[in-house]
């Protein structure tokens, strides 16, 4: 995009939840210049694109939160220079740093190698048997992987982080294994249920906005995306408004806690994949620190706890970054702006710039809104193949994968070749 690009000019960006990596390339005809910062200590910055000229980056070092007495920012290095050729040769720059920094080979070195074989997903793949049956009519099951929202005994979203299969989900589970699909049942990161029992023990350590100082979560209403209540009432009495807070995983206490109850639910599945949602949610906020931990850090170390879990599980997340990718073996990535709803210009995007710095590590695959039925949703399916995403559909039924639209129908063309 160009600087003056009405999708990003005058924008803010924070890390790493929407600026993704600590860098920005800017490319000419025959080259151009970057700028990077080689941060390895979790520290908050954030990328400012314009201003009173479109044609200026701003790059800010925060404090940490509570920032009400913390005057302090800084201490990165931002660093400079010029290039030839294409953005490839300044980003290979940065990923090697980046592996030396975090010592990325281990990682690569723990990555089951049946995760590069890959070749086709379904994003909140619905518990039919039927779609197992036509989706092996068209492909290997063992190079499909599954993502499975609605497998327990409560509603999705409610009652977290309580993690028990029904017996539909149970059987669905278990014949997708025995065919041999790669089954990636939907779990969660740091959201809970404030009307869940655990929520006594963990509520001092909730997300708080950094300015408002506020709860910082969400509820579903009505198809609309609201705030929580800050009630003790109000945070108890709406399960079904889909109520959740988030809890700081730098606590020990929460990581210990979910990873019982995910560890318990792999070992009823028999499961070698799990998927935790929001695990791009990371940022500063007023209670930063949690054992001398930020939120960021904190994730890394429970996606880490996660997949040592039992004798290891590979791990998928929502969301990408150079934190999470160090973890997942599978992203579950959004759109630039267009997380449920795609926005005006959206045929603008598709830079493949984080398969390149991080698809050694973490593969990509589609998150909602890919059925094809639509012009837009076969957009959408466009640039997640731009992105070099695993082809990656969305579907109700098995009739969808027997007699598929165009859209569906290329997927499952990629997928074969």
């Amino acid at each position: 995009l160009k600087l003056d690009d009405p999708l990003i000019r005058n924008s803010r960006w924070a890390w790493p939840m929407f600026w993704e990596a600590g860098l920005a390339i800017l490319q000419g005809k025959r080259g151009g210049f970057w700028v990077h910062t080689r941060d390895s200590r979790y520290r908050y910055k954030a990328l400012q694109v314009g201003g009173q000229t479109p044609f200026a980056l701003g790059f800010d070092s925060e404090a940490y939160g509570p920032i009400d007495e913390n005057l302090s920012a800084g201490g990165l290095i931002w660093r400079l220079n010029a290039y030839t050729g294409d953005w490839q040769i300044p980003a290979a720059i940065y990923r090697d740093w980046l592996w030396s920094a975090f010592n990325l080979v281990e990682e690569q070195e723990r990555r089951a190698p049946w995760i590069y074989d890959i070749r086709f997903a379904v994003s909140w793949c619905p518990t039919d048997s039927a779609v197992l049956d036509a989706l092996a009519q068209k492909l290997p099951p063992e190079k499909i992987l599954l993502h499975i929202p609605n497998w327990r005994t409560d509603p999705y979203d409610e009652n977290y982080p309580t993690f028990v299969a029904s017996e539909q989900a149970h059987a669905f589970i278990r014949k997708g294994q025995q065919m041999g699909f790669r089954m990636m049942p939907h779990f969660n990161a740091v959201d809970m249920d404030p009307s869940h029992p655990a929520y006594a023990f963990l509520r001092d350590f909730q997300y708080r906005d950094l300015e408002s100082k506020k709860v910082a979560g969400w509820s579903w209403v009505e198809g609309k995306i609201l705030g929580v209540p800050e009630s003790n009432v109000g945070l108890n009495e709406h399960r079904d408004k889909k109520v959740m807070v988030k809890v700081h995983p730098g606590l020990t206490r929460w990581r210990v806690m979910l990873g019982e109850a995910i560890k318990g639910a792999a070992e009823s599945l028999s499961l070698e994949t799990v998927f935790i949602d929001v695990t791009l949610t990371s940022f500063n906020m007023h209670n930063c620190f949690v054992e001398s931990t930020t939120p960021t850090e904190g994730m890394r170390r429970l996606i880490d706890h996660v997949g040592r879990l039992g004798n290891g599980l590979v791990v998928g997340g929502e969301g990408l970054n150079e934190i999470t990718m160090q973890g997942l073996s599978f992203a579950q990535a959004h759109l630039f702006k267009s997380w449920q709803t795609s926005i005006p210009g959206l045929e603008r995007t598709g830079c493949a710039l984080n398969d390149f710095l991080f698809g050694k590590l973490c593969r990509t695959i589609g998150y909602s809104d890919l059925n094809g039925r639509t012009e837009d949703e076969e957009l959408r399916m466009k640039i997640h193949e731009a992105h070099r995403a695993i082809p990656t559909v969305t579907i109700h039924s098995a009739k969808e994968i027997t007699d598929p639209n165009r859209a569906v129908k290329k997927m499952l063309e990629k997928a074969a070749s």
